[in-house]
């Protein structure tokens, strides 16, 4: 700041914009107010000052503009690691049922539903079989549950699972957790659920994975009676490879492994993280499907569900909408509705359901943080016929046999590394404030400090001009008053010494006229400014 110089403007006072001007560190502004007349140098400053201010103005605005837009970008990045987290696997026979375990009670209540039988071909599809029909004098159950008959009549791991390793350990039956999906009953490797520790894996490649021989039991197969949207023509198992915080959609999701063959799924583990509004749209707010949310609240509110995920949002919202139009739920899904009957099934559940993946009716955001696998499949064909021999002893089944129900599976890492995407935010606030310093400098030559003396002659005005104004009016008013009184006592004028207060501009000076009546003394104080 440059320093004052003058007797003259030495006893300016600090609200004079003169004396702002020629102390203030922005440019330009000591010219505009400089001592002496207006000239055309005065003006061409000006000028030049309010262009810069206006353009600094401008690309402030601009900045601003852009902050509020709310950009970001994906940055795409691979890492190493010495342990990965092995994957949730979920297994499922393309069959639903076992044909052995069917009843007549089953027929008469599921039979339309699951089948598309009529009743009066139920005798016929018992025989197909290979099962007795009805006794005479059949009273079929007054309830059924269709979660009890999958649970019942579903595939049993126990009878599929022939061999199962998890780098080269032995695992069984007891590692694998029951899920109910679309499919049916189905198994998952590595859940994590009750508290279960999840298996890691230190390397990668074959044999240091999940490695399993499993036999379809095609002898189970249910006829294919009718040909409708819900018969599978299909033999062998859907696969699906997922993280443990999502549930199994193997139905869309899965991946088909046939038997008679040996198959590799490579995987590469991709962890993502997408930024919440108003930079992105993703969500970790988990959903309950005991809640219908308002219509201005389509995510639902907090509970105590499991966390967020993509998969698990739209099984809620197919949830929600199923239980709305039927007022049950179908047996995979969550909440507390009840379970549809066999005649709901048909009727309006697997119409609504359909219905809803066609027009993809719920709107679910990317969860903030989640992982998913990029997968790579390939297969050989087993047994070879030197190994057919020796594999018919082992499992005590024929070659043919073996050669249409046997398959083999290993899920292994590729590489234990693993990629990041991730969104950041393009313009931080941090970017902005230095964007608008530096337009500041370069526009106006002026800081952050420069505002502080603005302010602090700002407040210099407001002091002198206006609280100067009410106190000096103030300081008159008792002046007045004073030599009024005194004039009253004494009877005659008595002058009330001035006193001055710092710098502020001497009181106006006043006159007095008193006028007597014979009743009373009144007075009269005419203050001329």
């Amino acid at each position: 700041m440059k320093p004052t110089s003058g007797p003259e403007e030495a006893r300016r006072p600090a609200s004079d914009i003169r004396v702002f001007a020629s102390n203030c560190s922005m440019h330009g502004v000591g010219h505009i107010f400089a001592p002496g007349s207006l000239s055309l140098r005065r003006g061409m400053w000006a000028a030049a000052v309010v262009l810069s201010v206006v353009t600094f103005l401008y690309q402030v605005a601009g900045r601003v503009r852009y902050y509020r837009e709310y950009h970001h970008q994906t940055a795409l990045d691979e890492r190493e690691s010495h342990q990965l987290v092995f994957p949730a696997v979920t297994l499922c026979n393309i069959n639903p049922l076992r044909r052995s375990r069917l009843t007549p009670n089953d027929l008469h209540w599921a039979g339309a539903a699951l089948l598309g039988l009529d009743p009066t071909e139920h005798a016929t599809f018992l025989r197909a079989l290979g099962r007795p029909p009805a006794p005479p004098g059949f009273m079929p159950s007054s309830t059924f549950d269709m979660a009890q008959l999958y649970d019942r009549a579903g595939h049993s791991l126990d009878d599929m699972l022939l061999d199962c390793r998890f780098r080269g350990e032995p695992c069984g039956p007891e590692n694998f957790t029951m899920v109910f999906t679309r499919m049916g009953k189905c198994y998952t490797f590595n859940s994590g659920t009750d508290g279960a520790e999840l298996l890691t894996t230190i390397r990668g490649g074959i044999g240091n994975g999940l490695d399993l021989m499993l036999d379809v039991q095609q002898e189970e197969y249910l006829p294919v009676w009718k040909d409708d949207d819900e018969t599978p023509f299909e033999v062998g198992i859907k696969v699906q490879i997922h993280s443990q915080e999502e549930p199994p959609i193997i139905d869309q999701l899965g991946l088909g492994v046939s038997p008679g063959f040996q198959t590799f799924i490579s995987c590469q583990q991709q962890q993502l993280s997408f930024l919440p509004p108003p930079w992105g749209d993703c969500s970790s707010v988990s959903l309950n499907p005991n809640y219908e949310p308002e219509p201005s609240d389509p995510l639902g509110s907090p509970s105590s569900s499991p966390p967020y995920s993509l998969m698990g949002c739209r099984l809620v919202c197919e949830t929600r909408y199923v239980a709305r139009k039927c007022g049950c739920r179908m047996m995979y899904m969550p909440g507390g509705a009840p379970v549809c009957s066999p005649q709901q099934y048909k009727d309006c559940a697997h119409p609504a359901i359909d219905a809803m993946l066609r027009k993809d009716a719920c709107a679910c955001p990317n969860p903030c943080a989640s992982t998913r696998y990029a997968k790579e499949l390939s297969m050989v064909r087993m047994p070879s016929r030197s190994a057919a021999r020796f594999l018919s002893r082992k499992l005590n089944r024929s070659e043919a046999y073996i050669a249409e129900n046997v398959l083999a599976l290993e899920v292994f890492f590729e590489a234990l590394n693993y990629e990041t995407v991730e969104q950041k935010k393009a313009y931080e606030m941090s970017e902005l404030l230095g964007d608008i310093g530096g337009q500041m400098g370069l526009f106006i030559g002026a800081s952050l400090l420069t505002i502080l003396e603005i302010l602090d002659y700002l407040c210099e005005v407001f002091q002198d001009k206006v609280l100067g104004y009410f106190w000096n009016r103030r300081h008159s008013q008792r002046h007045s008053s004073t030599n009024l009184l005194q004039e009253g006592l004494g009877g005659h004028r008595t002058q009330v010494p001035h006193l001055s207060l710092g710098p502020r501009p001497p009181t106006p000076p006043c006159s007095v006229t008193k006028t007597l009546s014979a009743s009373h003394r009144t007075c009269y104080l005419v203050t001329r400014l």
